[in-house]
């Protein structure tokens, strides 16, 4: 039993305690100062037996303080949730509370089951900084005392009079790996190795061309290559004049690029990299991330992977290339064994965003953070509650949003701003509740016509511009198609983006204002259909089909047996066509389909099709020697989707010799017509052509 305590924060929200009494299990009463004059109230129940849940997060590290003095250990840790800026303030707070009850029944659920786990070790604190010169020494002076230090410069600078850390000449040629394990390449454009000079100055003196400077970097433009600063350096051994100067490798545990353009330049770069560039605000908090990076770390293992439906490739060609190609952090790999192709993901470069499993088509990636029956369970949660507690025939609008560095704050400030200046800003609405996820592009097409036909009347997507571009396109991409069907069943379009882009600066009030109004555009409505029976599967592709199903059962404009909706390009859904012209019915297509959707016959030559199996990967289109396939993304009926449907079939051509079936009548052809008339093939042996193997073998021996 969890003891859940509401304060109206002074007066500022105007809750009912009856409601919360009467809707809210483990609840007594609404407090006016719990963070103050009712402080004991809340010691009180730390103390108690109940798990404790604090609707206010604006006093979060008070109430933490107050539970580490308490001499009996919690139970359990104390749960945060913030009902004040999203529900309490604003326009529609007086009608608010059915959003609340939700929000605090939310934090009532148990947690997730934990995931597994990939550790990271940085404990040797092996920091290498490179950029320019006076930039990298200004750093590698700050972090020296408590982390080792290798300064790549790549400019002239004068060296640091004391020598308190490695310095090096050198241009980055390779760098890859993550926290605790970076891989570094590069490459010296100067015979004075820098780690090894001691700056004594005999071969500024030695010099006569003047051509070393007190960076101790020769200027080879001048220099004659007399190499008299070879013999002053002596047995130092800091001078060593190449034709090619070697290739050098190291590995550290973090970098700090302080180059004007970052060396990795992909949105998301992984963990134990530090590029602040130019940008102060970055600079000002670099130092301190990375001495927060030393250490051993785990994170969850964000993602399962089912090889098995894996359309990446087979016989040699690639065809659904989506998770490859949508990942920010470059952490998808192809690999390709005796012709068939899977992929491969580093847990270590894994964000957590998701985007791969939504990408998907096939469902072979799948995110876990949490799955989809705890999420799903989140939804039914909130749409229960807010059924319960209103009269109305009013069903929540759910806004998904990435979670504390991303929606969290925006829709804080705007909430904020709603109590503060009521008439620039209405703050949420009372219908539309927040749900926070590791990253909004974790759900996609089949979650959310899962969310509709189970009783949301519609969702929202927060994109605050933190988000890689690619993962927006592909919502917006997934939200079209989702439209596409639902617009063409007769239902109003239910899933909207609110993509913030360039407006980035929570503290600008036009970037506020913008938020709100598109809040307030989020209307009130009623579900679209009757909440369906089925159970959110952890399977994508089971979910979306029961989903589809569902709208297609309820459509309020049912399509006819031979119509479709057309869909755009790159839709998860749709059907292959095949020119009969053109097929020779090699069945090349069946051995590639890696979900059984192309199925050929056992006794005939006939190619057939089940549209639901369809994934529309593309693997058929690229393995089919004759081009003869093309995919057509669109939504059928069910009866349609589910029947086995014939897409060309021939008359079996029987061996001259022993009369066995052995191919088609249209292989035949097609195979005379190419090599028929060529002067190998003439007389037998084009008789041979048309036997079976085992015929051809007897005949050539016979002969």
């Amino acid at each position: 039993m969890s003891k859940t305590l509401v304060c109206n924060c002074n007066s500022s929200m105007p809750l009912e305690e009856t409601f919360f009494k009467q809707h809210l299990p483990g609840h007594t009463k609404i407090y006016d100062g719990l963070c103050r004059q009712e402080i004991g109230q809340f010691i009180q129940a730390v103390e108690g037996d109940d798990d404790v849940i604090v609707a206010c997060t604006q006093e979060k590290e008070l109430f933490h303080a107050l539970s580490s003095q308490v001499e009996k250990p919690l139970l359990a840790p104390i749960r945060f949730i913030n009902i004040r800026e999203i529900g309490g303030w604003g326009k529609d707070a007086k009608a608010s509370q059915p959003k609340i009850a939700s929000l605090l029944a939310l934090a009532n659920l148990p947690d997730p089951e934990p995931l597994p786990t990939v550790s990271y070790d940085s404990s040797q604190a092996r920091l290498l900084i490179i950029g320019p010169g006076a930039d990298v020494f200004h750093y590698a002076q700050q972090l020296y005392q408590d982390v080792s230090v290798t300064a790549m410069v790549s400019d002239s600078t004068p060296l640091p009079y004391q020598k308190n850390f490695v310095i090096m000449n050198g241009v980055i040629e390779h760098l890859s790996g993550y926290l605790g394990e970076w891989n570094v390449q590069w490459r010296s454009s100067n015979p004075i190795q820098l780690d090894l000079c001691t700056q004594c100055g005999a071969c500024l003196e030695a010099c006569p061309e003047q051509a070393i400077d007190l960076s101790f970097q020769i200027d080879m433009s001048r220099c004659d290559s007399n190499q008299a600063c070879v013999k002053a350096c002596g047995s130092i051994g800091a001078i060593q004049f190449h034709d090619q100067f070697p290739l050098m490798d190291g590995k550290f545990d973090l970098v700090l690029d302080l180059s004007e353009q970052a060396y990795l330049t992909i949105p998301e770069p992984p963990k134990g990299y530090f590029a602040p560039r130019k940008n102060a605000k970055k600079r000002a908090l670099v130092v301190q991330q990375i001495l927060n990076s030393i250490g051993e770390f785990e994170k969850p293992r964000f993602f399962a992977y089912q090889e098995k439906i894996c359309a990446h490739g087979r016989n040699g060609q690639i065809g659904c290339q989506s998770c490859i190609d949508i990942c920010s952090t470059q952490a998808i790999s192809s690999i390709f064994e005796g012709g068939k192709g899977r992929v491969s993901v580093n847990p270590h470069l894994c964000m957590g965003c998701g985007a791969c499993a939504t990408a998907c088509p096939s469902g072979a990636m799948t995110y876990v953070n949490p799955n989809v029956p705890y999420l799903a369970n989140k939804i039914k949660t909130i749409v229960d509650t807010f059924a319960k507690t209103t009269n109305e025939k009013l069903s929540p609008t759910i806004l998904l949003h990435s979670g504390p560095e991303g929606g969290d704050q925006w829709l804080e400030a705007v909430g904020r701003m709603a109590r503060l200046q009521p008439k620039q800003f209405a703050g949420l609405p009372a219908h539309v509740v927040p749900l926070s996820l590791h990253h909004i592009a974790s759900t996609g097409l089949d979650f959310w016509f899962g969310m509709l036909t189970h009783g949301v009347a519609e969702i929202a997507l927060l994109a605050t511009g933190e988000e890689s571009p690619q993962y927006v396109e592909m919502l917006k991409g997934q939200i079209k198609t989702a439209s596409e069907i639902l617009i063409g069943l007769g239902y109003s379009a239910r899933i909207r983006l609110i993509e913030m882009g360039h407006l980035q600066n929570i503290e600008d009030p036009v970037n506020l204002i913008f938020l709100d109004q598109a809040l307030q555009d989020l209307h009130p409505q009623s579900k679209i259909t009757p909440v369906a029976s089925f159970s959110y599967a952890k399977e994508k592709r089971q979910t979306l089909e029961m989903a589809i199903e569902h709208l297609l059962l309820n459509a309020p404009l049912p399509l006819d047996e031979d119509q479709s909706i057309p869909l755009s390009p790159g839709a998860l859904i749709g059907r292959v066509s095949v020119n009969p012209d053109s097929c020779t019915l090699c069945m090349s297509c069946v051995s590639a389909c890696p979900e059984g959707a192309l199925l050929d016959h056992l006794e005939h030559p006939q190619l057939s099709f089940i549209e639901k199996s369809c994934v529309q990967c593309g693997l058929c289109a690229t393995t089919c020697p004759e081009n003869a396939i093309t995919l057509q993304a669109r939504l059928a009926t069910t009866n349609q989707r589910k029947q086995r449907v014939t897409l060309n079939e021939s008359k079996p051509f029987y061996c001259i010799k022993c009369a066995k079936p052995f191919a088609t009548e249209k292989m035949m052809q097609t195979m005379l017509s190419k090599i028929g008339s060529h002067p190998a093939f003439a007389g037998v042996a084009q008789n041979r052509i048309k036997m079976c193997s085992d015929c051809r073998v007897i005949d050539m021996m016979q002969q």
